[in-house]
């Protein structure tokens, strides 16, 4: 009966104790390594398992920092969280890094951390840094720091930068094409075709064979027939002689024609210039046969003063496509301009971007 109660203490004791034993706090913190050189890094390995409904609070320092004069803090990792015996115990881990610049033998003291606002403490550690033995009898073995080596030039990584060159500078060309059309007000769209020029005599014939159709000097308005059939004439005389008769009085128009032809050939066409100043400028009235002897008077110039021409190819034309568009398409194109003019700066944007990192 004693035996079967000491037994019974001694099980209960053990089960308190292995409680106890899972409840308790570790702390442990350890070096890479025992030594390092001046201005290399070191890691130091902080790890605390506890209760895993406990709150645990690891320290923190500023870059920077001296946890000893001489050891240098440079930066933290994130901490990694594991859990163990189905999810009742945590354990953290952190790393910290530090350097120094001075060779001696440190004593780092125990890290601090809080466990649901209680204080535990790791073990102190020992840090010796090393310095550079210098062979101060040989200088000339003792080399300056290297330059940087530049990276191999990769076409690859500035690929993306010259594709969105391009596109920035077709976006450009188009952007500044439709801005001048729009301000100089002319339209955006041309079409070409090809037209077979007439020789001038051949013009001017079909402009009078309209004008017999159209029975104009019949007509009681003498003035717009004869106002016609000169204007017939001077671009006749423009394109076969090759001076601005349009621009021309009829008495410098004749002038000129005797440099070309003979008397006989122009004075019937001066008659006609003559007749025709005074209807215009005048208020002359004339009869009908005198406007139908003026028109056989100006067949009769055309057709003794004619040259064949060979036959030409065809001219291209350009014929503009007018834009019927009303204010609301106009607003719209202007604003697709400043659409496409903030995603062209956006390019441009991101083509700096990429320049000034693959430069670093």
């Amino acid at each position: 009966m004693r035996v079967l109660k000491g037994f019974l203490i001694l099980t209960i004791c053990c089960l308190a104790c292995f409680v106890e034993a899972n409840a308790q706090v570790v702390v442990e913190a350890k070096l890479d390594s025992a030594g390092i050189f001046i201005g290399q890094r070191i890691g130091l390995t902080l790890e605390v398992s506890a209760d895993a409904k406990k709150q645990v609070e690891l320290p923190e320092w500023d870059s920077l920092h001296h946890i000893v004069p001489g050891l240098e803090f440079v930066r933290a990792e994130k901490a990694d969280t594991s859990y163990l015996n189905d999810g009742k115990r945590m354990q953290l881990s952190r790393r910290y890094y530090f350097t120094s610049f001075d060779s001696a033998l440190y004593l780092i003291p125990a890290l601090d951390v809080k466990v649901d606002g209680k204080e535990y403490h790791s073990k102190r550690l020992a840090l010796k840094v090393l310095t550079f033995e210098i062979d101060t009898l040989h200088t000339d073995s003792i080399f300056g720091i290297k330059e940087e080596l530049a990276p191999p030039f990769d076409w690859a990584e500035w690929r993306q930068v010259m594709w969105s060159g391009l596109v920035a500078l077709l976006m450009a060309g188009l952007l500044a094409y439709v801005i001048y059309r729009l301000k100089t007000n002319k339209p955006i769209l041309r079409r070409i075709r090809n037209k077979k020029r007439l020789a001038p005599h051949k013009v001017a014939m079909l402009k009078i064979e309209q004008m017999k159709e159209e029975k104009i000097w019949q007509s009681e308005d003498s003035k717009e027939y004869y106002t016609q059939l000169t204007d017939t004439l001077r671009n006749y005389i423009k394109e076969r002689y090759g001076f601005n008769a349009m621009e021309m009085t009829s008495f410098e128009i004749i002038q000129k024609l005797q440099e070309v032809n003979d008397e006989e050939a122009i004075a019937e066409l001066r008659e006609l210039f003559q007749t025709a100043d005074l209807v215009k400028f005048a208020k002359y009235s004339t009869l009908i046969n005198e406007n139908d002897r003026n028109l056989v008077n100006a067949i009769e110039y055309i057709n003794q003063t004619k040259q064949e021409e060979p036959e030409q190819t065809p001219q291209p034309e350009v014929i503009v496509v007018e834009e019927k568009s009303s204010k609301m398409a106009k607003r719209v194109l202007i604003g697709s301009i400043v659409v496409a003019g903030l995603v062209l700066l956006g390019v441009l944007v991101f083509i700096g971007y990429r320049v000034y990192m693959l430069m670093l």
